[in-house]
Formats: C-alpha cells, structure tokens, sequence
C-alpha cells in the first residue's frame, strides 16, 4: 500500500534486544501483539532463527495490508485486536511485545480521525469496519457520560465544561461531525493550557481510547500474556501516556511479588509470575530525530519458572 505517510518505530532496537533476551538467533514463537507498520516486526524477524515464528496481531486493515508485503514462511498476521492473544496456547510463546502507540499513518491520515491538525471525519476507530466512530457515539451520548469519558481518559480537568460545550452545539446545529469541529469547539471553551500543547489534546485522546476500548483491552492482553508465556518467556511493553503506563507498571508490579493469604498465615504463599527487568526511556537522539517518542517508556519483564 503506497502512502504518503511514514512512521518511525519508537525505541526499536531496545525493545526487539529485550524481547529476544539478547539472541541474534532466537528459535521458539514470538508475538507481536501491535503489528502497526511492522517495525518492530521486521527486526525480530531479522534476528529469528529459521525455526524461529512471528505471529502478529492488529485490527486495523490498514496495518493488516501492509504485513502481507511480508513474504517470509515465519510470520503470519491476525486481523484482531491483541485482546485475542489468549487464544494462543498455553505456554506456547517465548516473547510478546506490545508497542501501544498509535502510528503515523494513522495520526497524519485526516480520513482516519485521529488529529486535530488535520480536518477529517471524526472516527478514530482503529478498526473502521466495526464499531461506531467518535462522530456516531456523539450523537446521542449524554453529557455526564461525554464529561466522564473526557475526565478519567483525557484527565482533562475541564471535561464538564466540554461536554456541555458539545451537547449544546447539538442541540442548537446538530452533532459534530469533523475534527476541526470538535478541535475548534475545545479550544473555545478550554481557556488555559500547558504551553505547547493543544487545547484538543487531552480530548482527542479520551475519545481515542474510549471508542477503542483500549485500556480495557490491554489489561486483557497482559492477563492473557501470562497463560501463553514460556518460562523464562520475556514481556516487553512500550506505553505512550500515563494512564497505559500505570496499568502496565502496576501489573508488573502486582505478578512480581508472592501473595500471602492472611486468612492462612501459615499457608505457603502464592509464588510470583513475573520478574520485573526494566524501565528504559528513549535516548536524546531519538527524541531529537522523532519527537514523538519523548514520552514513550518501555518496560520489561520475565515469566518465572513457576506456571
């Protein structure tokens, strides 16, 4: 598929050197839960082993396309989002890693939705051939669902007066429908804002998530990472803002320690899951080449012996 957009694949050497423990010939089955546009892809594919397989997984068509340019017998793509990685066997994978930044091609994409930069319809939907879009569920959402939405996944403190914004702009002219629309309807009604940052930021990025699903469906594929992982079987995540972050360093951190049950103090306790490795940021450089990349965090962890 021939774009004009491109996408730079945030901390891709750190994370196909973790996910692969160091291995320029790793055999066994990898998992790259967020195929994007396959940076990541192609350089564990790279480093595989000729034993070695690379199963991926994406839900946008876009995305899917474009791993069918990949002619090697080792890899193979599912149209699904990542939330599906528990249909893969029982300690079937050496290595999952999940890259949860939305691509290039689809932010500079206007008929994808996603930017405020760009005036497009307003649909954002990872998926487009499922699901409602941004534009659909606006329409008839009511305020304190809109204001909830723009609260706890923008972390916007001005999501009340937005959502009245929004209801009042369809009552009075009908249902936003286009990103400039909504863009410059924030920007209206948000008075301060961190400087360099637009007004629309925090809530193109609630409606993003929430229309996805996505942090829903990321605690899922981490639960699912678990049960597919080898022993000794790496899981490496790249989140992009604080809310994936949290629920990725808080789940680490919960599988990385035995639980004792107070009710049976005397019982053994419940034996860890996970060791946590390592937090790696993006270097200088690749922040100065890929602004993008500055607030991405990768984080590291092992499946224990112990299943």
């Amino acid at each position: 598929m021939n774009t004009p957009w491109t996408h730079t694949t945030v901390l891709l050497n750190e994370a196909v050197e973790a996910l692969l423990s160091g291995s320029t010939a790793a055999t066994g089955t990898y998992v790259d839960a967020t195929f994007g546009r396959g940076g990541h892809a192609r350089a564990i594919l790279a480093r595989l082993a000729p034993e070695g397989r690379l199963i991926a997984f994406d839900k946008d068509a876009e995305a899917v396309a474009e791993a069918a340019r990949i002619s090697d017998a080792r890899f193979s793509i599912r149209h699904q989002g990542f939330r599906s990685l528990g249909e893969l066997p029982d300690a079937s994978v050496a290595g999952v890693l999940m890259d949860l930044g939305v691509s290039s091609p689809q932010i500079d994409n206007p008929v994808r939705g996603f930017s405020f930069r760009f005036d497009g319809p307003l649909d954002m939907r990872m998926d487009t051939t499922r699901g409602e879009s941004v534009a659909e569920w606006l329409a008839t959402a009511e305020l304190q669902q809109i204001a909830e939405v723009i609260r706890d996944y923008g972390e916007e403190r001005f999501a009340v007066q937005i959502a009245k914004a929004i209801v009042a702009r369809r009552q009075e002219r009908g249902a936003i429908s286009t990103t400039t629309e909504l863009a410059e309807l924030v920007a209206g009604t948000v008075k301060t804002r961190e400087q360099g940052q637009n007004p629309a930021t925090r809530t193109f990025q609630a409606f993003r998530i929430f229309i996805n699903a996505e942090l829903e469906e990321l605690q899922q594929a981490l639960e699912a990472s678990l049960s597919v992982l080898q022993p000794g079987g790496r899981l490496a995540v790249i989140s992009f803002h604080s809310l994936e972050d949290r629920i990725v360093k808080q789940f680490i951190a919960k599988h990385s320690k035995e639980v004792y049950d107070r009710r049976a103090p005397f019982a053994a306790p419940k034996v860890m899951k996970l060791n946590a490795l390592e937090r790696i940021k993006p270097s200088e450089a690749e922040v100065r080449g890929n602004p993008r990349s500055r607030s991405a965090i990768l984080r590291v962890a092992e499946r224990t012996e112990a299943q």
